[in-house]
């Protein structure tokens, strides 16, 4: 028997798939198992949806009576603790089919006339901005109940990033997460990543090349919203390959009003021909900013380092060189100093490795950040695979990161060093017969006013700290101390308390 034709069995088959609804239903069921059979894959998803901490369970094609129809949402989700329980829909859609708006209406309206703590939608299409739902419904019957959207390319990228860190500990369940991991990532289950730039790209392209792209043309709003969503499927593509989470950076008022930032962004795109966007990767020095200019047909990455504080011009530039010793030499380093206005100077990595002072434009004026830019061509094709301007954008932020960004550490200060005559031990006077002398006779002469009075450093009282600032840590606090008269003839001090007769002597500091 010839075992090569043989086909695995597999928890989660693709063998079979037929049309649109059995994709749905397969992929559906194969979720919400994986959901209630893995705990930490399940706490990971329901969280973000407000979910409590307890026993979760999940069902499949839940059906409801709503007058003379029956309404039928692909699955639920419950989790109990204690008495109480937490409860929400999920409708799914796969492959190229979005989400309907009157369907997502009537889910709305049913999760409130049930009680539902939250509806959640799923399906290929990613969004741009957290928290914003890929579709519109009227004002009055958005606010029937919460609502919540996860795009497949964020659940397949939270479980390789749960099987990447070993966070599952059972390792029944392990197995089950890589089992659906495998699911996902065959054509036939359905989930997509982000590969198109939708039906107005050729448009908008070929118009913003030759400048007469205009903010009210068909297609620029769509355009630069799916230019958004890229940056966010580009940060899950990096989460996945760094087993970290990496997040857009996204402007306060893009939060605020995303479609008064997408009009803003609109009104760039239509003017300059760009379209910009940003990543943070945890523990990395900066953001990456992303520019795709159309125009040029160009992406540039780039990133800013802060220079070091210290050191001259040539050292600081020499700093910076040092970690790029991968990195490309087309790379294009600008400097910037203080009080500089308009753009410093610009030289590519390979100058700057031949002579450093070739970014110095005036010795006297301090070095303040380095920007390292990496220039590449933007693929003209709307969809996705070589020669597309998504995969472009990828394989730009990759590379970009590879080559330069993850070798780049942030400049600390040395540590202060002691110094000599504090580090040498200080020596006790011998007496005569070698044993130390007396303490008193270590004390300073204090009738010689060409010595000075020692400092005295205390910890602070609580009045002290109630003194010293805000931020409820009190600094010590330095006063001279007062000595007798210059008359004085020695350091003792003669005490006397009231209940006794003898005299006590109280040797002071220093």
């Amino acid at each position: 028997m010839d075992k090569v034709s043989w086909e695995r069995a597999r928890l989660f088959p693709v063998s079979g798939v037929g049309g649109a609804d059995e994709q749905e239903r397969r992929a559906s069921s194969a979720l919400l198992a994986v959901v209630e059979s893995v705990r930490e894959f399940g706490r990971a998803l329901t969280v973000p949806l407000g979910a409590p901490s307890g026993r979760l369970s999940a069902y499949i094609e839940v059906q409801f009576k709503d007058g003379g129809k029956k309404l039928r949402p692909d699955g639920a989700i419950r989790v109990e603790y204690g008495r109480r329980s937490w409860t929400a829909l999920v409708e799914v859609k796969t492959g190229r089919n979005n989400l309907i708006p009157e369907q997502i209406e009537a889910y709305l309206e049913l999760a409130r006339r049930h009680k539902f703590d939250v509806l959640l939608t799923i399906s290929n299409q990613v969004v741009s901005v957290p928290g914003e739902h890929p579709v519109k419904v009227t004002g009055t019957k958005s606010q029937l109940a919460r609502w919540h959207h996860v795009s497949w390319s964020q659940i397949r990228t939270e479980a390789l990033m749960e099987q990447a860190n070993k966070a599952v500990n059972d390792p029944d369940q392990a197995w089950i997460l890589a089992e659906f991991i495998r699911y996902l990532g065959h054509p036939r289950s359905g989930a997509i990543d982000f590969d198109d730039m939708g039906p107005s790209w050729v448009h908008v392209r070929d118009r913003a090349r030759t400048g007469t792209l205009h903010p009210q043309d068909k297609g620029v709003a769509d355009v630069t919203d799916r230019f958004g969503r890229l940056v966010s499927f580009t940060a899950m593509r990096l989460s996945r390959e760094l087993s970290v989470p990496v997040r857009p950076v996204l402007a306060p008022a893009q939060l605020r009003d995303p479609a008064r930032y997408l009009q803003k962004a609109v009104t760039e795109l239509a003017t300059n021909g760009m379209m910009h966007g940003a990543l943070r990767v945890p523990a990395t020095v900066a953001p990456i900013k992303i520019t795709a200019d159309l125009r040029a047909a160009l992406v540039r990455c780039a990133i800013t380092v802060t220079a070091p504080r210290e050191g001259r011009p040539t050292t600081r530039v020499n700093w910076l060189v040092r970690q790029l010793k991968s990195a490309p030499g087309q790379l294009s380093i600008e400097a910037a100093t203080a009080w500089q206005r308009g753009p410093g100077p610009a030289r590519t990595l390979d100058q700057a490795r031949d002579d450093p002072h070739t970014l110095i434009s005036d010795p006297t004026h301090e070095l303040r950040t380095f920007t390292l830019t990496l220039t590449s061509n933007a693929g003209p094709a709307r969809g996705q695979g070589h020669g597309s301007f998504v995969n472009s954008v990828l394989t730009a932020v990759d590379a970009f990161y590879a080559e330069v960004v993850q070798h780049l550490k942030p400049w600390a200060p040395a540590p202060p060093k002691v110094r000599e005559d504090d580090a040498a031990p200080r020596s006790e006077p011998a007496a005569a017969d070698g044993t130390p002398a007396d303490r008193g006779q270590e004390l300073p002469d204090r009738t010689d006013s060409s010595r000075p009075w020692p400092e005295i450093r205390t910890n602070g009282s609580p009045h002290d700290r109630e003194s010293a600032g805000t931020n409820g840590v009190a600094e010590p606090i330095t006063e001279k101390a007062e000595g007798p008269d210059l008359g004085s003839p020695a350091s003792l001090w003669p005490t006397r308390r009231p209940d006794h007769h003898e005299t006590h002597y109280t040797a002071e500091a220093g």
